[in-house]
């Protein structure tokens, strides 16, 4: 898999994270894009492209474009200059804090040099402060639409423009030049707050982006050796005291720091304690205890020998290893993780449209109401109270809060979430698995380990073909379970190093596997109901199946030629945490959590049963031999019944009942990430994580819900109240970032969420 490419752009007009989410929105939408990350302050566009695809940045600057806000490429040749200051926020609180102290401390507000001072400076501030919101309003107006941008614009330039024309008419009345910068100063104050409190919600990810170091110690020939390399006598290379010149020479090595990035696969790399993990790999050589708590969230670590897998961005404790490149770059477990985070963070949620929709219909809306209360004040009390309170109803109207009440939820949970060791797809897959009713457990490899051990055998006395004699009943069996994947068939070819060509090879999902040897005989391995129905003779397997299904054991048939040759009972042992995972769940009338908790396994029903029994899930609730395909058929059939369903699978055949469910979840391992469909992963691959997501989905949700009331209330209540007259438009302002505040600080109680 190649490394997908990356575009920086620079997006000018972004005012808020609302702002972000639009740029975000637009740009994922075109074709090839990976993902988008979007920093406000900055004004910097991260756009990741997928490998296979073209990279249309034009398509990416238009599409932005058209969502109203000016793009351009960096490159080496332009790149971007940072602003190490926010100059128009300090030069606005400046002019405020100036015109402020004048009339309300001096009280110079009718002194002809102050009210001149007051124009020059109110007007520096629209110019030079207020040109981001003027901007940003004109480009949405070009593309047809309106945000908060255009609001600040119209409240401003109203008091402005009022008190303007209040001192150049000589008319002596009232002005507002201070209300005017005011409105200006205080809602750039509140946008630079919402960005830096915002960025505490982005702390997982910022933490995940830095755990990669920047340079690896390589292992290469040292120079000595690579000398010692070419002599040679007549063309043939020499041995010193009997030992070859080229074993020497490879031995003799060294380490070099080179930068990560010029790392390639195969490559090999040095790990001394303390050292961070580069990129992807496997051991070689040495021993150690690597911590994985920032990648999966499990905080013992793990022991890791020769063959052992190591992943970019873990911590190499307490030995010193030798490692093999097997992935660099974007091809990462880390770097997967990390563009789930992203994905996530920018998704949006199905509640969310409901926002959207208000937000559209908004601006014209309020634009309405100020026009109204503005002909109306102006004839009961003139023009001067007029337009003061037509701009206070266009300042106190916020859709910023209305927007950002679900991104703002959704990037805190994605990020609590991912230090947990938990991956949640998009802001979808929270708002769903916020919303499940049962969940839908696999038996093998989700709640026990998924390495079953053969744990006794019965061979029968039958008449085997001479060629056959020489081999061992094991040998025949492992050399064909060899050829599968699956974990039994594993355990089985565990029970013997003999190899036996075969070809033919074929796998029943659900039942078993079959193979032809060289000589034509033919060989079988699988459930005992799929021998019944190959018409293999099953009775003398039934009273050794029976003792050990009793005992939770998994029993399977081995026959040749249509002939049963033995059978073995294999036993996979339950994960530590599974009863307790279950126990927090449900009980067994479903009270606890509201769950209701089900079983389903290809294994024969006693097997099913005794395992069930041991975590005690209610025999009706526990459905046995159903094949892969048919576990989709279940799902289907419970949410027939009105359940909202999460199925907790391993990924491995699961995938149709995954897509099914409401709510898909994987038990995983890092390395699989980049293969995995479900909603959520659980890199801890156990399902004790299954509890805790389900819990932040619920606490996520809940958030979102109460921001969006507090978005719709806070309007709901200062619309009128301004159009009433009764809050100044400096009040309007200030109110106004306090709920975009308000709105992100209850996001942000997520990052701290703990389950009950």
């Amino acid at each position: 898999m190649s490394a997908p490419l990356t575009t920086e752009l620079h997006v000018t007009g972004m005012t808020c994270n609302n702002c972000a989410r639009k740029v975000t929105v637009a740009a994922q939408q075109v074709a090839g894009v990976h993902s988008v990350t979007v920093s406000p302050p900055t004004g910097r566009v991260t756009v990741r492209w997928l490998a296979a695809a073209e990279t249309d940045v034009p398509a990416v600057i238009a599409a932005i474009g058209a969502a109203g806000f000016a793009t351009k490429e960096i490159t080496a040749a332009a790149p971007l200059r940072p602003s190490r200051r926010p100059w128009p926020l300090i030069v606005g609180l400046a002019v405020t804090g100036v015109l402020m102290a004048g009339e309300w401390l001096f009280h110079l507000m009718m002194a002809d040099w102050f009210r001149w001072l007051s124009l020059a400076l109110a007007g520096g501030v629209q110019l030079y402060c207020g040109a981001p919101f003027y901007s940003g309003a004109w480009r949405q107006i070009k593309v047809g639409a309106s945000n908060m941008d255009t609001l600040v614009a119209l409240g401003s330039t109203t008091a402005f423009g009022y008190s303007a024309w209040v001192l150049l008419s000589g008319s002596g009345g009232h002005i507002y030049f201070m209300e005017a910068a005011a409105i200006i100063s205080l809602i750039s104050v509140g946008h630079w707050i919402e960005a830096r409190v915002s960025e505490k919600a982005g702390s997982a990810l910022k933490s995940l982006m830095n755990l990669a170091p920047p340079t690896a110690r390589r292992i290469v020939p040292s120079r000595s050796s690579r000398r010692e390399e070419a002599p040679t006598k007549f063309g043939i290379r020499y041995s010193t005291f009997g030992i070859s010149q080229s074993l020497l020479t490879s031995a003799a090595t060294t380490e070099e720091e080179v930068a990560v990035a010029s790392l390639q696969i195969n490559d090999r790399l040095a790990l001394r304690p303390g050292d961070r993990v580069p990129v992807d790999g496997v051991v070689l050589e040495g021993e150690s205890a690597v911590d994985e708590a920032m990648l999966t969230g499990e905080s013992v670590p793990a022991d890791k020998t020769s063959g052992s897998e190591l992943f970019a961005g873990t911590v190499n404790v307490n030995g010193r290893l030798v490692m093999r490149v097997t992935a660099t770059g974007e091809s990462t477990a880390l770097a997967h993780v990390i563009a789930a985070v992203q994905r996530a963070q920018s998704s949006r949620a199905n509640i969310q449209r409901l926002g959207d929709r208000i937000s559209n219909l908004f601006v014209p809306i309020i634009v309405a109401i100020a026009l109204a209360a503005g002909i109306f004040w102006f004839a009961h009390s003139g023009a001067e109270q007029a337009f003061v309170i037509a701009a206070g109803v266009l300042i106190v109207a916020c859709p910023c809060a209305m927007g950002l009440a679900t991104p703002a939820a959704i990037m805190a949970a994605a990020n609590t979430a991912a230090r947990r060791g938990i991956l949640i797809r998009d802001g979808v897959a929270l708002e769903k698995a916020g919303e499940i009713t049962a969940i839908v457990f696999d038996k093998t490899g989700t709640i026990t380990e998924g390495k079953p051990k053969v744990i006794a055998s019965h061979h029968f006395q039958i008449a085997l073909a001479s060629e056959l004699k020489s081999f061992k009943v094991e040998d025949l069996a492992a050399a064909l379970a060899t050829l599968s994947g699956h974990p039994i068939s594993k355990a089985v070819a565990a029970k013997s190093a003999a190899r036996i060509p075969l070809k033919d090879f074929k796998e029943i999902s659900g039942s078993g596997i079959e193979g032809m040897m060289a000589s034509g005989h033919w060989l079988q391995l699988g459930s005992l109901n799929w021998f019944k129905i190959e018409g293999i003779e099953v009775e003398p397997a039934l009273p050794f199946a029976d003792e050990w299904t009793d005992q939770g054991a998994t029993v399977i048939g081995f026959a040749v030629n249509q002939q049963m040759v033995a059978v073995f009972a294999l036993q996979d042992a339950l994960k530590a945490a599974t009863a307790k995972t279950l126990g927090r769940l449900c009980n067994p009338d479903y009270q606890t959590d509201g769950y209701k908790i089900y079983l389903v396994s290809g294994d024969s029903p006693r097997t099913t049963h005794a395992i069930a029994r041991q975590l005690n899930i209610p025999a009706a609730c526990v459905f046995a031999e159903v094949r892969p395909e048919q576990k989709a058929e279940f799902v289907k059939k419970l949410q027939a019944q009105g359940e909202r369903v999460a199925f907790v699978g391993d990924g491995i055949n699961d995938a149709p009942a995954l897509t099914q469910a409401d709510l898909g979840i994987a038990v995983s391992r890092a390395s699989d990430v980049a293969r995995e469909a479900a909603d959520i992963i659980l890199l801890k691959s156990e399902i004790e994580a299954v509890p805790e997501a389900l819990g932040l989905a619920r606490a996520t949700l809940r958030t979102i819900k109460q921001n969006l009331f507090w978005a719709f209330f806070y309007n709901a209540l200062g619309v009128p109240l301004a159009a009433c007259g009764v809050l100044s438009p400096v009040f309007c302002a200030a109110a106004m970032g306090v709920s975009d505040l308000i709105v992100i600080g209850n996001a942000l109680r997520l990052l701290r969420w703990k389950r009950k």
